[in-house]
């Protein structure tokens, strides 16, 4: 078993050799060191309870580098129902220790075997059920189900009470188990993949050997799909997945029958009727039973889904927030993990990893953006998970347009087909103003003075228009060495319509390491204060300043306009 991106979490330097240990035996999984006190760590975060939270609600593995008991009482409030958490371990600093505590069901003990050898140390293994017959039957492996959890958990018990077992059906991962055979037995592990409720003492385990293909354009896809399979008795939970016609990806209907039945949703392109496409997908001669629009396929052994047709192409377009990691919104964090591909701007590729050995960076210049989203479509029209990466918020000032405007001026239908996203990230105005307090508490203009997308003339009129009405202004782009007089002429321009002790705010690289803040007033304002990685803020009429108890200064406007509410 390789966990998809597992987390090491450790607290201290010197628990960083022990988790690259781990690492070795893992490659896709992340250090994560506490800021401040780890150095080398692929991510760092400042609450070690908030962090492993989140990771467990994220469904990620946790390996904890830390005693056992900080891991139970940090995550005993989520503790709810036991059989759907993700694998918990504790892993002594030293690596002289491998604890599983939670995740029985996700193969919590399969990991802690491995790590244990990865260490050179025994696994601390207390499952009852492992430690006397070698496996757990709870627990079938990849392209297997089991049935009824809380009538398994009657099952074992009863085995660990003395009873036998009989085995009917092909169980190959149980040919070493330590299981009390006896082919008379009582209680019976069957695996097949037929419909009906398990008996009294019956353990079911289904593999996943049935595709169902939905011909182009069915209605009521979830009510054929269930009579199909009544009509077959065959059981549900045998799904290995959906098959769909590629012509049918984008329709919500299909998505939401996988999602329901818990399984993936492959297409191809139907070549003849459904059976002869579904057998063309497989690529195995298989029993089939066409009914009406749908075809099933039932193998005489699990089918791995990943090789049936392809999967619908993701692109997600992310914003990274201002740089730093505890300001990235979680859902891009989990983006960023799943994805194949990841385009961008090189520096904020950079931003957005580490990656996994597997993930492909695609890096280019600043000025590339529609070649860059023509690229990115391209990749997922190929069934490949694609993200494009911004700073701060894709929507403001990046990527987020440069994509739609190239999926608008595409006539190609897959690219229409690519399930596309746009996730918000923090921008650098909204960071700068948390910084400084909130200077966009009331209205607020947000512009770019570059004039490289669009004339000065525009930029001029929107500048003279904005002040006028007393907004405050966040300026993206104000100066660099190709535009050193737009940002002079630009507060000229609003300094018409304010008194030069408007407050402003002078944020550079702010979430990022050596950030900055100043406040500073319209009248002493000069360009040459100003480059091309500083975010401006220029105050209402209405905007405040007050000193901060520890230096510095707050800088708000108010919420209320005119007279002040009583």
């Amino acid at each position: 078993m390789t966990p998809t991106v597992a987390a090491i979490v450790i607290l201290g330097q010197g628990s960083l050799a022990t988790a690259r240990r781990i690492q070795q035996r893992y490659p896709g999984a992340l250090i994560h060191g506490l800021a401040g006190r780890v150095e080398g760590c692929d991510r760092q975060y400042t609450e070690f309870g908030a962090t492993l939270r989140q990771l467990y609600q994220q469904d990620s593995p946790i390996i904890a580098l830390c005693a056992a008991g900080i891991v139970i009482r940090t995550l005993a409030p989520l503790l709810l129902e036991k059989g759907v958490e993700p694998p918990v371990l504790a892993v002594a600093e030293d690596g002289s220790a491998v604890v599983p505590l939670l995740g029985g069901l996700g193969g919590v003990n399969v990991m802690a075997r491995e790590i244990a050898t990865a260490l050179q140390v025994a696994p601390a293994i207390t499952t009852s059920g492992e430690l006397r017959f070698g496996t757990c039957l709870l627990n079938p492996p990849s392209g297997y189900s089991l049935g009824d959890l809380e009538q398994g958990k009657r099952f074992v018990s009863d085995l660990l009470a003395g009873e036998p077992v009989r085995i009917e059906g092909a169980a190959p991962w149980l040919d070493q188990a330590q299981l009390p055979q006896d082919a008379q037995a009582r209680l019976a592990i069957r695996i097949d993949s037929a419909a009906g409720a398990p008996a009294a003492d019956e353990l079911r385990i289904y593999p996943r050997n049935v595709v169902i293909a939905v011909g182009a354009g069915t209605a009521d896809v979830s009510t054929v799909i269930a009579q199909a399979l009544a009509q077959a008795d065959l059981a549900e939970q045998s799904l290995a997945c959906l098959l769909a016609a590629d012509s049918d990806m984008a329709r919500p209907e299909l998505q939401q029958a996988a999602s329901a039945l818990g399984v993936p949703l492959r297409f191809a392109e139907p070549v003849g009727d459904v059976a002869q496409w579904l057998e063309d997908a497989l690529g195995q001669s298989v029993s089939i039973q066409a009914v009406g629009s749908i075809a099933i396929a039932v193998a005489a052994e699990p089918l791995d889904p990943q090789r049936i047709g392809r999967a619908r192409g993701r692109l997600a377009v992310i914003g990274l927030g201002p740089g730093a990691a505890e300001l990235m919104v979680p859902a891009v964090r989990a983006e960023l993990d799943r994805a194949t591909d990841v385009l961008g701007y090189e520096t904020y590729v950079r931003m957005a990893g580490p990656f996994r050995a597997d993930q492909v960076q695609h890096c280019t210049d600043n000025r590339e953006e529609m070649q860059r989203a023509r690229h990115a479509f391209e990749l997922a029209a190929q069934g490949r998970s694609v993200v494009v990466v911004s700073s701060g918020d894709p929507g403001v000032f990046a990527m987020a347009a440069a994509v739609l405007e190239a999926l608008h001026e595409s006539s190609d239908p897959a690219w229409h087909q690519v399930d596309l996203e746009i996730l918000p990230g923090v921008s650098a105005s909204l960071a700068t103003a948390a910084q400084a307090g909130a200077p966009l508490g009331h209205d607020f203009c947000v512009m770019s003075l570059s004039d490289n997308l669009k004339p000065w003339s525009i930029i001029e009129k929107r500048l003279d228009l904005a002040a006028q009405a007393d907004l405050a202004l966040a300026f993206y782009n104000p100066i660099s060495r190709a535009r050193p007089w737009q940002l002079g002429r630009a507060l000229e321009i609003v300094a018409q319509h304010r008194t030069p002790d408007t407050p402003v705010v002078l944020g550079r690289d702010i979430g990022r390491p050596g950030q900055t803040l100043r406040v500073t007033t319209l009248g002493q304002l000069t360009p040459d204060q100003v480059d091309m990685r500083t975010l401006v803020i220029v105050g209402s009429s209405t905007t405040c300043v007050f000193p901060r108890a520890e230096g510095g200064h707050w800088v708000y406007t108010p919420r209320w306009y005119g007279d002040k509410p009583l």
